[in-house]
């Protein structure tokens, strides 16, 4: 599964009497070597790898359970910067909020699209979205308390309903792929038979990931996942 990349170095501060110009050694004297002499020169991150490092940083203190709601002090702090840091790189907290929403719906969306090409049967990709979707969630659980809508509680209501709309197109790839099974089977009602098995894998997927973030990440949203699909699917 798609994930974040590794954190890149911290940004290191600088000061600027460390650009000044040293003053010439007396004639015939050592200089004696300086920790900074001595240490490897640290490199500012390029052009977008601090944005990615901020969203990195976020998603990973939302992997902590029971995390209360993550300041831009916080995180700040735990990237070494000023807020005003951050600031330059995301207009407002929402606004890296939305990027960790922009990486769940990339990931996921470009696997279901996968998925569908590579699976001849439609059932059975019916079945394979729901068990990646769950498989993304367990890989990478600061980002399930993101689509559960437990990290966004007091942040701009937008980011909620951009996750609604996300589970809303789940749904809809879902009724697309179990009407055409129902079809296959001679179904006389293909289409609700598709709303209703769409609709009751779509709550599946939302109550494991929910258990999967309120046990601290402990039940696994996976757990027993292929009896539950034969049921459901029987």
């Amino acid at each position: 599964m798609s994930a974040l990349p590794s954190d890149p170095p911290s940004e290191p501060t600088e000061d600027p009497a460390e650009h000044a110009a040293a003053p010439p050694p007396a004639t015939g004297m050592a200089v004696p070597a300086t920790p900074a002499d001595l240490a490897p020169a640290r490199k500012r991150p390029k052009p977008g790898e601090r944005r990615v490092q901020i969203l990195q940083t976020l998603a990973r203190m939302l992997e902590q359970p029971g995390a209360e709601r993550i300041t831009t002090a916080a995180l700040a702090a735990r990237l070494e910067v000023s807020e005003a840091a951050l600031y330059r790189h995301f207009a407002s907290k929402a606004q890296m909020f939305e990027g960790l929403i922009e990486f769940i719906e990339s990931s996921v969306f470009t696997l279901v699209n996968q998925l569908v090409e590579r699976e001849a049967s439609p059932a059975v990709q019916a079945q394979k979205i729901t068990a990646m979707l769950l498989q993304f969630g367990e890989r990478n659980p600061g980002m399930v308390r993101v689509m559960v809508g437990d990290a966004l509680v007091f942040e701009n209501e937008r980011l909620t309903t951009r996750m609604n709309l996300f589970f809303d197109r789940v749904e809809s790839q879902l009724r697309q792929c179990l009407r055409a099974a129902a079809e296959a089977a001679g179904s006389s009602t293909p289409t609700v038979d598709a709303q209703a098995l769409a609709s009751a894998l779509v709550a599946l997927m939302v109550g494991r990931l929910h258990r999967y973030a309120r046990s601290g990440f402990k039940r696994l949203p996976t757990e027993h996942l292929d009896l539950a699909l034969a049921r459901l699917a029987s």
